[in-house]
């Protein structure tokens, strides 16, 4: 069964392409809204009162993408557009039949969560290229998130724009004031003095899960995939003009440590800062200096019981910038299609931390991105001082890629890491093509060479998707040599060849029951076949089989899955203190997912999973309740338990739990407290952290920052103990 199983799949997807009637192609005629031109600067305070306003002719027909792809919304949404020299201002009125009522929020956090809120987005394509987007959001409370787009497929999430918004609320529905300047936005410089961009705006009504958009796109795609946009017409855009960004901060923090050999209590005094600058509109260059991370988010710890590192995502703000370009790799998406392999050749983490998350001092650092129509490119160099046991290290990093077709893309990364020791290098070709709406292909050839051991290693994958609104299938394919090393890289696993098909249904068929309540049941199958590559012989196969998976119609899920799995282990390891020898092993797993509406004031995520493992048995769960009452106030409790019984050569019987609490309390979007408190019983480990951030102005800042981290350390029989107090400001100004 197991060997016919990837015959099956292509079999059900080839049946499915008769079924694709609802991934339509973009219209040739394109939606437009015309932007009108003012000679004066509006007050931006969320009511849209100014007589301007009255200017603007506004739009309205929007386009309903979820649940009922193309028909009318319920609510209506108006959209106004206006410009001068100096902005270009949006103002949009989320009309609603049920008032404040209505409206979602759960918190106050910049670049907060979709599923959590009410929303509008306004995503530009301003060189018209169709495949680069700038999205810039904001919720009835006036919050921000921003991220820029590449094909639909990349994204710069954490990407921070300069721009203004307010927003008011009334028993009519929410209205949002955006001023962009000019300087923030990126387009090219023509002879034509009017210009039009792509352009689609995207809304979310939180209380009923309906999503609608200017711009029609099938349900299984997103507002930035700008083939779909419609045109905003009658642009009248200064011409681009140099743009500086000059960011400084000071900063000044106590450290103190308890049984720490060579760690004295320290008093330190920093000064350094960042310059962006917009050289043209297609090329950006940005200069750190003494490199600072205190305000970044500190890391969740994770009882991990498999073979294999946990993948955590960067925080840090310089690093997450433009990120999309040099982030060429292959893993699974957020649904956990695709399979969880996982490589990079760069990953930014390995840049200012230790193997721990600590940070090393980045002493200067440099960073160059060039973005067009038909190519893109770009270098990333940084020095890492010299701390302890850790040498001062260079690295570098470079990029190119080349664009051809309708949205594919075919190009070269490189890196070094460069210490007194010698060298580690990595060389990569990768290739992206969109065979058609529904078809990619995602291709990547790395190696890797050691200049001080002489080891070099190789992996290789390609991952194919075929997406429509009544599937996914997938298939990944790899193989990692044994010697592969990508020391600026990540790697999950090494010494294998991968396969790991899957498939996704996505049904919404009048035949489904109690369609009030439930949008969509969405069974999936996703496999694992893993051999070694060294010898061949098969080391591990997963049948993950997702029976059941029901999405409600307020935004909550519930999931059943089985995996019956099978490991063989040719080296022992420790899952939290376990220790598992060698040997065959196999075992079924079952896991329940569930959540609640996460735009509700109360809201419940949980995970139960149980079964056999390896030679005994695991029984877990994770529980996690969020009470946010009124968008100020935000307070997030968790608990993550792990009970192993016989397991391992010791027949060990153990229970390892984790807790944590974190709240967040805001006078409004710019002036928060962020509290976070977790304890581990592995290592009886308590780390918290507090956090009071001030954006007196847009992008500048007032940290307060407080760190603990404890814990007992086992080799020396002692607990260990640091404590960090921050204080930091920052000063961003635009020429």
């Amino acid at each position: 069964m197991i060997r016919k199983l990837p015959y099956f799949l292509f079999f059900i997807t080839s049946f499915s392409f008769a079924q694709d009637a609802e991934i339509f192609k973009p219209d040739s005629i394109k939606k437009k809204i015309e932007a009108v031109a003012v000679s004066t600067n509006l007050r931006i305070d969320g009511v849209m009162n100014d007589a301007e306003w009255k200017l603007a002719r506004p739009i309205a027909d929007f386009i309903q993408i979820e649940p009922f792809q193309g028909k009318k919304p319920s609510q209506r949404t108006e959209v106004r557009v206006l410009y001068n020299k100096y902005y270009l201002y949006f103002g949009i009125f989320a009309s609603d039949s049920l008032g404040k009522k209505a409206i979602r929020a759960t918190d106050f956090k910049r670049d907060f969560s979709f599923r959590q809120h009410d929303l509008v987005a306004v995503s530009f394509d301003g060189f018209n290229d169709k495949r680069n987007a700038m999205a810039l959001v904001t919720n009835p409370y006036g919050v921000q998130r921003d991220f820029l787009s590449f094909d639909d497929i990349y994204y710069d999430i954490d990407w921070d724009g300069l721009w203004r918004v307010r927003t008011s609320r009334t028993d009519s529905g929410w209205v949002a004031e955006m001023a962009v300047p000019w300087q923030t936005l990126r387009y090219p410089k023509t002879d034509s003095l009017t210009q039009n961009w792509g352009i689609n705006i995207f809304r979310n009504r939180r209380l009923t899960n309906e999503q609608t958009a200017f711009s029609p796109y099938p349900r299984s795609f997103t507002n930035t995939r700008m083939d779909y946009a419609g045109v905003l017409t009658n642009l009248q855009p200064p011409p681009p003009s140099t743009n500086l960004r000059v960011q400084p901060y000071f900063l000044t923090s106590f450290d103190r440590y308890k049984n720490f050999d060579n760690k004295p209590n320290d008093n330190t005094y920093k000064i350094g800062g960042e310059i962006k600058w917009a050289i043209n509109p297609n090329a950006i260059l940005d200069l750190t200096a003494n490199t600072d991370f205190a305000q970044a988010d500190a890391d969740r710890q994770v009882n991990n019981v498999t073979r294999f590192s946990v993948f955590f995502p960067e925080r840090r703000q310089f690093f997450l910038e433009n990120a999309s370009l040099f982030g060429v790799g292959v893993g699974p998406n957020d649904d956990l299609s695709g399979g969880t392999m996982r490589v990079q050749p760069f990953f930014s983490r390995r840049i200012g931390l230790d193997d721990r998350g600590n940070p090393i001092p980045i002493d200067v650092g440099a960073r160059f991105v060039y973005r067009s129509l038909k190519r893109n490119y770009g270098a990333i160099a940084m020095r890492q001082r010299e701390v302890g046991d850790s040498p001062g290290t260079n690295f570098f990093v470079g990029r190119y890629s080349e664009n051809f077709g309708k949205q594919n893309r075919i190009g070269g990364l490189v890196t070094v890491k460069n210490r007194p020791d010698g060298s580690n290098m990595t060389g990569t070709i990768d290739g992206f093509f969109r065979l058609s709406e529904s078809h990619s292909l995602n291709t990547m050839a790395v190696y890797s060479t050691s200049t001080n051991g002489g080891k070099q290693g190789f992996s290789g994958l390609a991952q194919y998707y075929y997406t429509t609104n009544q599937l996914k299938f997938w298939w990944t394919q790899s193989v990692v040599t044994k010697n592969f090393n990508p020391e600026m890289g990540f790697v999950s696993r090494s010494d294998v060849i991968g396969t790991t098909p899957g498939i996704f249904f996505f049904n919404r068929g009048k035949w489904i029951p109690f369609k009030k309540f439930i949008r969509a049941f969405e069974p999936g199958i996703m496999t694992e076949f893993y051999h070694q590559a060294s010898t061949g012989k098969l080391i591990e196969r997963q049948l993950n089989i997702n029976p059941i998976w029901l999405n409600f119609q307020r935004g909550g899920f519930f999931g059943y899955l089985v995996n019956p799995t099978f490991q063989r282990l040719t080296e022992p390891f420790q899952p939290l203190g376990v220790y598992i020898g060698t040997g065959d092993y196999n075992y079924v797993r079952h896991q329940i997912y569930a959540s609640t509406d996460p735009s509700k004031f109360i809201s419940f995520n949980t995970e139960f999973n149980w079964g056999t493992y390896f030679n005994g048995r695991l029984n877990g769960h994770d529980m996690r309740v969020l009470l946010a009452p009124i968008p100020h106030i935000s307070i997030q409790a968790r608990y993550n338990r792990n009970h192993f019984k016989n397991v391992g050569e010791l027949n060990t019987s153990t229970k390892v739990d984790l807790y944590s609490i974190e709240g967040r309390f805001a006078l409004n979007p710019r002036v928060q407290v962020i509290g976070f408190y977790q304890k581990n019983s592995e290592n009886n480990s308590q780390n918290y952290n507090i956090r009071l951030s001030w954006e007196y102005r847009p992008l500048s800042y007032i940290y307060v920052v407080y760190n603990h981290r404890g814990f007992d350390n086992l080799q020396l029989k002692q607990t260990q103990a640091e404590d960090h107090v921050i204080a930091k400001i920052s000063y961003l100004k635009q020429f």
